[in-house]
């Protein structure tokens, strides 16, 4: 018997829930069809949320030839016969799963049957594509962020499984809160989890029922409705307002929910995004803890986790390095990038006026006055630093001391 997940890959898009702007009435991918002018695109969204599923319903609908591509354990000679079998069909789609891990000399293989039209290319991605997709693949395609699934969409999924699995059993209502709060929002999570239940339980299924069935307990059926990625939330925000206690009780309810894959990769995030400059060591230290906590499994690894949460909470905090980056990516996203100049390039200039680049080594206190930003930029401040720690405040105060140095040396030049 096929499991339910798969009887439930939809092939039209009426059966996808929670992406409207992508595959509803209006969305950009069904007028892709609609017109018959389909493009090359990357859809990127969390686990679970129907990547996958939207590029093979679209495969599916467009009527072409479809081929799958898996970036991280295929090679080359998997792509070549693909590319070959593509020369014999008018129209062909090769869907390249965890795009972002695709290598340079595939990329490169890949490039001009992509450009050419030979192949229309669908990417899958966890990760935002602007930061982790190589420039050249992602020029060639648009872009598609997909909406994490609400419970309503979620709700939708468990309908449809409900028919599809072929049964009339009594299911109370408190159930399928129970399932969808257990699911991560995570599509395939959720089927898999109702057709155990549903092929384990009684004619009549009750809360204890699914409780029993799942095993796990779930930190998200309390009073409050709490979900999992609120939790998470929670432990973020507590950590970065240094209320150490408020941060252990959102870290218990996650190690409770037994996912430590999802609190190491937050704790990682929190560290960098929240505390960063202010306590640089911190970094090295939260990825020691989530190894230590990984190798140890639950419950032991309450023990790292407690700890260096303890020292997040209470540590200097800073997000400053974050403001300045963002800044920075927001200024490449709006076109503001701008030309190397000259003396930075890895090339000769043969223009003297263009002057050739000064080694800060050779110079007293490793500095010395020369122009690094794009021309159209110079000038541009993206790191205002936060001296809310000892280490930032060494950092504000070589900051400083550069920008008087380059406010003497523009003196110097404006007066010759």
């Amino acid at each position: 018997m096929k499991p339910l997940a798969y009887l439930m890959r939809p092939l039209k898009f009426e059966d996808i829930f929670g992406q409207d702007h992508l595959v509803g009435e209006n969305g950009i991918i069904k007028k892709m069809i609609d017109n018959h002018s389909l493009f090359s695109f990357i859809l990127y969204g969390n686990p679970g949320c129907g990547k996958t599923t939207i590029a093979q319903a679209t495969a599916n609908i467009s009527g072409y030839s479809w081929h799958k591509f898996n970036a991280s354990t295929d090679n080359k000679d998997a792509l070549k016969q693909i590319i070959n079998a593509s020369r014999f069909e008018e129209n062909s789609i090769i869907i390249v799963d965890e795009i972002h891990r695709m290598k340079k000399d595939i990329q490169d293989f890949l490039l001009p049957y992509v450009e050419e039209g030979t192949l229309i290319m669908i990417g899958l991605t966890t990760v935002n594509p602007y930061h982790a997709v190589n420039p050249a693949i992602r020029s060639r395609c648009h872009i598609y962020r997909l909406n994490d699934l609400t419970d309503k969409a979620l709700r939708q999924v468990l309908d449809r499984a409900y028919k599809l699995a072929g049964n009339n059993k009594i299911i109370d209502e408190e159930v399928y809160n129970y399932l969808i709060k257990s699911s991560n929002q995570e599509i395939r999570t959720l089927i898999n989890n109702f057709e155990t239940l549903i092929n384990t339980s009684s004619d009549h299924i009750t809360l204890d029922d699914a409780v029993n069935c799942i095993q796990k307990k779930d930190v998200n059926m309390d009073k409050n409705g709490d979900n999992y990625f609120d939790v998470l939330s929670g432990l973020q925000k507590s950590i970065r307002g240094s209320d150490v206690d408020a941060s252990l009780h959102y870290l218990a309810k996650l190690i409770i929910a037994d996912d430590l894959q999802s609190l190491c990769r937050r704790l990682i995030a929190i560290a960098y995004e929240d505390v960063s400059l202010a306590n640089p060591g911190i970094g090295p230290r939260v990825m020691a803890a989530c190894d230590a906590a990984r190798e140890l499994g639950n419950p032991e690894a309450r023990l790292p986790l407690a700890t260096i949460v303890v020292e997040m909470a209470l540590s200097p905090k800073s997000n400053s390095a974050m403001l300045a980056v963002d800044k920075a990516l927001q200024d490449i996203e709006d076109g503001k990038g701008g030309m190397l100049p000259q003396h930075l390039k890895n090339i000769s200039s043969f223009d003297p006026n263009q002057g050739s680049y000064k080694y800060p080594h050779d110079y007293p206190n490793a500095w010395v006055y020369q122009q690094y930003l794009p021309d159209n930029l110079v000038g541009t401040k993206y790191y205002i630093p936060k001296p809310t720690s000892k280490n930032e405040l060494s950092l504000y105060n070589r900051y400083m001391e550069i920008e008087k140095m380059v406010k003497e040396e523009m003196n110097k030049k404006n007066n010759q």
